[in-house]
């Protein structure tokens, strides 16, 4: 009975392997065709994930190279739109010198003025004694010289101001823009409540706008009215970020920074020249204070070179080198920063 038993297991687990091989054996390609499929499939997926994002990187790339395309163009039309603008800041017109300074007149009122002075000048001169060469030669420098002279020297005066404020502006303008202010309210700020000249810059900035000009424009033609390096920049970081975008704040940061160490240099360059500037002026006073002692112990001898002609031609070669020399000293001592 019991060997009965072991035979019957036996022959169905026989049987039962032989079904499964065999139904292996039917299914096998179906189950290798299906795993075909599968890996096929992964394939695919994997086939399509990679082309997505060589599409994506080369989508990028494109964009990426399209910008600095943008920003080639725009450098190079802010270029051309500088060189147009360099006689502003070089050798602007005289009418132009006139508005830079901050003074209200017009061309032909300068030249009453210069005539005026040219006129005092003469006869100041006339009735010290001097010659009648020498009275010529004040009334034409009175007429071309020193009117001009003091323009330029308001002009100088006028662009230190604004640059000893136009930083602090800019830090505004930046804490604005980042607190969500747009740019505009920014600039009509700074407009109304910056000291001047910036304040007066400003609101050419603003009038501007208000009379259809974009803001990149109006900031560029800055220059025409603030002949300074430094307006420039702030047109150009205006332009660039208005055609090709960017994080306007993050540049205007940048270019408070970038102004506040040009000061510094300047600052330094300035404490460092000081010696040779002081050596300068004593070399340049040394003739004329000799001139003046030697006058105030001996008259007589010195009297000569202001009656005789020979004195005359002896002072003005005499004035000539010394013009030359304090040229010269000058070009040595002038750094640009």
């Amino acid at each position: 009975m019991f060997g009965m038993s072991l035979s019957l297991l036996a022959f169905i687990l026989l049987a039962a392997g032989s079904a499964g091989a065999l139904a292996y054996a039917l299914m096998f390609n179906t189950i290798a065709s299906e795993k075909k499929v599968e890996r096929r499939l992964e394939t695919v997926k994997r086939a399509e994930t990679d082309g997505r994002a060589v599409r994506v990187a080369r989508d990028r790339a494109a964009e990426v190279a399209k910008r600095r395309r943008s920003i080639q163009e725009t450098l190079k039309d802010l270029e051309a739109k500088q060189k147009d603008r360099e006689r502003f800041i070089t050798r602007p017109p005289l009418k132009i010198q006139i508005r830079q300074a901050g003074l209200e007149i017009g061309i032909q009122r300068f030249y009453i003025l210069s005539g005026i002075a040219a006129l005092l000048l003469a006869v100041i001169i006339f009735i010290l004694g001097a010659p009648l060469l020498a009275v010529g030669g004040a009334a034409i420098s009175g007429f071309f010289g020193l009117p001009r002279w003091i323009v330029a020297y308001l002009r100088k005066r006028r662009v230190k101001a604004f640059l000893s404020e136009f930083p602090n502006a800019l830090d505004i303008i930046v804490r604005a823009v980042r607190s969500g202010l747009p740019l505009n309210d920014a600039v009509r700020m700074i407009a109304s409540e910056a000291q001047e000249p910036v304040r007066t810059e400003f609101r050419r900035l603003v009038e501007s706008q208000q009379l259809g000009l974009p803001m990149a424009e109006a900031a560029m033609r800055m220059s025409e009215t603030m002949p300074c390096p430094e307006v420039n920049f702030f047109g150009i970081v205006i332009q660039i970020q208005t055609q090709a975008g960017g994080n306007l704040s993050e540049a205007l940061g940048n270019l408070s920074r970038v102004l506040r160490e040009r000061k510094k240099m300047k600052a330094k360059v300035q404490a460092l020249s000081m010696e040779a500037k002081a050596s300068a002026v004593i070399i340049g006073a040394l003739p004329i204070v000799v001139a003046v002692l030697v006058y105030i112990t001996s008259p007589a001898y010195i009297m000569p070179l202001f009656t005789e002609s020979i004195g005359h031609l002896i002072l003005g070669v005499s004035a000539v080198w010394m013009s030359i020399g304090i040229f010269v000293m000058r070009q040595m001592m002038n750094f640009e920063v």
